[in-house]
C-alpha cells in the first residue's frame, strides 16, 4: 500500500484540456468570399453579360454577413472594400479609354465607390444587432439610402446600380415611376433580404416564413408592371430621324478632321431626307456640328487687333447653319459648341441648338450639369496647366436652366451626355418646365460616346435613358455618336437601337403618352427618408463608439496599474 501511495505521488499531473486551435472558415463562408460572391453576381447582371435575374440574389451574401454574429478575418471591412475595388476597376475599365490621364480618375473613382459596400454592411449590422431591426427592413433601407447619397455626392454618380440591371426587363421596370430607380433598387434588395433571412445563420435549419413577403413582393412588382404595360394611353406623334455617325474621340478635337466629321453626318442626313420626306425633326449628337455658335454680351467690344465686328461674327455663325440646314427643309436639333464673348472673358457651353425648317435658330439649351474631368477639371480655374494632363483643350461652363422647345405642336426637352444618368436632374427639369407651362412631350438626349471606343459603357449609358423614360412617362430619344442611338417609349421599351461603333440612321414615329408619373410628384422623398434613416443609424453608431472610448479611457485612468 505504501508503494502504491508513492507511485501515486510520483504520477505526473494532467494538464488542463486545451481548446482545439481555431479552424479557418471555408473561403465561401469568409467575409472576402461572401463579398466576391455578391459582386460577381452583380457584375454578371450588368452589361456586357446582362443576366438580369442574378441581380435579385446578388445582395444575398452581403446580407448574410449582416446577419452573422461576427465577421471573419482580422480586417473584414478592409476585405469588403478591397473586393469592391476590384469590382469597380473591372466594371468601369472603360473610363481609361479616352486618354491616359483618365486612368487616374478610374482608380480614384473605384477607390471611392468601393466605400459603399463596407459602409452598407457596417451600418446594417448596427441596425440589426444593436437596434434590433430585422435585416429584411434594414438591408433595403440602408442600401437605398446609400445609393441616393452616391447619386448626389461629389456631383453625383448614377451608373452601376441594381435598377440598371433590369433595363431590358420592362415588367420590373415599371415601378420606377413610383420612386425613381431607388424604388426598384429597394425592391431588389428587399427580395434578397427575404432570401438571406431564410438561410441558416447561427442555426442549422432553413426558415420558411420569409418566403411569404418574398412571393408577395414579386407578385406586386409583376402585377404593377403588367398593368402599366397594358395601358393604352399613347397617341401617334412626330416622325423623328436620329443620325448616328461613328467618330472616335481622337478625331473630335482634331480640327483637320472637322470637315470629314461634318461630311459623314451630312451624308447620313441627306439620305434621311431623301428616304423620309415627311420628317418632323432630325437630331444630331452632342458637338457633332463642328462650327461654333457665336454669341456676344451686349457690352462686348472686340479688341482693336481683330478684323471683324460683332454683327459680322454673328452673321457668319448663322449663315453657316442656314446654308447646311436650310436646303433640307426640316427642323433640326443639333449638338454644337457655343462661345459667349463678354468683356475680358469667353464662356464655352455644350449646347443643343434647335432650328426651324429654314435653318433659323428658335431655341437653345446649354448643358447644366457638367462632368468633372470630362468637361472641366477641379481647380483648373486656378491652375490652368491641369488641362494639359487631359484630352480637354479647356473647360466648359454650365447652363442655367432647362429648355422646352416647341416644333409642329410637340414640345422637346433636350439633355446632353451624362445628364441622363442622374434621375433627380431630369425629373427636376421636367417639373420646372411643367410649372412654367412648357411641359415636354419628348425627352431627347444628345451624347458623344466616341470617348469609349464601343465598350460596354454604351450599354450602361443606354440603360440610364431607359430608366428616365419610365420615371417621367415620356418617350426618350437618344442620338449618340458611335452608339447607341435609340428610340425608347414611355414604358422603357427600346423600339429601335443603333449599332455599336457604326454609322446608323434611326427613323421612327414617337408615341406621345398622356400618363403622369407619381415620381414627378413625390420625387426622391422615399429615397431621402431612407437616407435619413441611414444617417440616424450612422449617428447612433458614432455616438456609441465615442461613449465606449470614453468609458475605456476612464477605466484606464482609474486603474493606472492595469489591474
Amino acid at each position: 500500500m505504501g508503494t502504491a501511495q508513492v507511485s501515486a505521488r510520483r504520477a505526473p499531473r494532467k494538464s488542463p484540456a486545451q481548446p482545439p486551435p481555431p479552424t479557418a472558415a471555408p473561403w465561401w463562408r469568409s467575409t472576402l468570399g461572401a463579398a466576391f460572391a455578391g459582386l460577381l453576381l452583380f457584375w454578371a447582371a450588368l452589361p456586357p453579360l446582362e443576366w438580369a435575374p442574378l441581380a435579385w440574389v446578388a445582395p444575398v451574401p452581403w446580407i448574410w454577413l449582416v446577419r452573422r454574429e461576427s465577421l471573419s478575418g482580422r480586417r473584414p471591412y478592409l476585405a469588403l472594400w478591397s473586393a469592391s475595388v476590384v469590382f469597380y476597376l473591372a466594371t468601369l475599365y472603360w473610363v481609361t479609354l479616352p486618354h491616359w490621364a483618365t486612368s487616374i480618375g478610374w482608380v480614384v473613382l473605384s477607390l471611392y465607390l468601393a466605400v459603399y459596400l463596407p459602409a452598407f454592411v457596417a451600418l446594417a449590422r448596427v441596425a440589426v444587432h444593436r437596434l434590433g431591426v430585422s435585416s429584411i427592413i434594414a438591408a433595403p433601407v440602408i442600401w437605398t439610402g446609400l445609393e441616393f447619397a452616391r447619386a448626389n455626392l461629389f456631383t453625383g454618380f448614377g451608373i452601376v446600380t441594381f435598377a440598371h440591371t433590369q433595363y431590358r426587363v420592362p415588367t420590373t421596370l415599371q415601378i420606377c415611376d413610383l420612386a425613381g430607380p431607388y424604388g426598384l433598387t429597394f425592391a431588389i434588395v428587399l427580395a434578397a433580404a427575404c432570401i438571406a433571412r431564410m438561410l441558416p445563420c447561427g442555426h442549422p435549419r432553413f426558415v420558411w416564413w420569409p418566403a411569404v413577403p418574398l412571393v408577395g413582393l414579386l407578385a406586386a412588382v409583376v402585377a404593377y408592371g403588367q398593368s402599366r404595360l397594358d395601358q393604352e394611353t399613347t397617341e401617334l406623334g412626330p416622325k423623328v430621324a436620329l443620325v448616328q455617325g461613328s467618330i472616335d474621340i481622337d478625331m473630335k478635337y482634331d480640327e483637320a478632321e472637322g470637315e470629314a466629321i461634318l461630311a459623314q453626318y451630312y451624308g447620313l442626313t441627306k439620305r434621311a431626307v431623301r428616304e423620309y420626306p415627311d420628317l418632323d425633326l432630325i437630331v444630331w449628337p452632342e458637338t457633332m456640328f463642328r462650327d461654333a455658335w457665336l454669341t456676344f454680351a451686349p457690352d462686348y467690344v472686340p479688341s482693336d487687333d481683330v478684323e471683324w465686328t460683332v454683327d459680322e461674327a454673328e452673321a457668319f455663325s448663322r449663315r453657316r447653319i442656314k446654308r447646311l440646314i436650310g436646303p433640307l427643309d426640316t427642323p433640326f436639333l443639333i449638338g454644337i459648341d457655343t462661345w459667349y464673348y463678354r468683356p475680358g472673358e469667353i464662356d464655352h457651353f455644350n449646347t443643343a441648338l434647335f432650328t426651324d425648317r429654314t435653318g433659323k435658330v428658335i431655341g437653345r439649351y446649354d448643358k447644366c450639369h457638367l462632368v468633372p474631368f470630362g468637361e472641366y477639371v477641379w481647380f483648373a480655374d486656378t491652375f490652368p496647366w491641369l488641362y494639359k494632363l487631359t484630352p480637354l483643350p479647356r473647360g466648359s461652363d454650365p447652363g442655367t436652366s432647362p429648355e422646352s422647345i416647341a416644333s409642329r405642336g410637340v414640345n422637346y426637352a433636350p439633355n446632353i451626355c451624362y445628364e441622363n444618368t442622374l434621375p433627380h436632374l431630369i425629373r427636376r427639369q421636367v417639373v420646372a418646365l411643367r410649372a412654367g407651362g412648357r411641359e415636354p412631350d419628348v425627352l431627347v438626349n444628345l451624347t458623344n460616346d466616341g470617348w469609349f471606343w464601343g465598350s460596354h459603357e454604351l450599354d450602361m449609358h443606354l440603360s440610364c435613358a431607359v430608366l428616365r423614360a419610365v420615371e417621367c412617362r415620356k418617350p426618350f430619344l437618344v442620338a449618340a455618336n458611335t452608339g447607341f442611338s435609340a428610340v425608347i417609349d414611355s414604358s422603357g421599351r427600346i423600339r429601335q437601337q443603333g449599332r455599336r461603333r457604326a454609322t446608323d440612321l434611326l427613323v421612327s414615329r414617337v408615341d406621345i403618352d398622356s400618363r403622369t408619373s407619381p415620381y414627378l410628384l413625390v420625387g426622391d422623398l422615399p429615397a431621402g427618408l431612407c437616407l435619413l434613416a441611414t444617417t440616424g443609424v450612422g449617428l447612433f453608431a458614432l455616438v456609441g463608439a465615442i461613449r465606449r472610448r470614453k468609458v475605456a479611457r476612464t477605466a484606464k485612468l482609474s486603474d493606472p496599474n492595469g489591474a
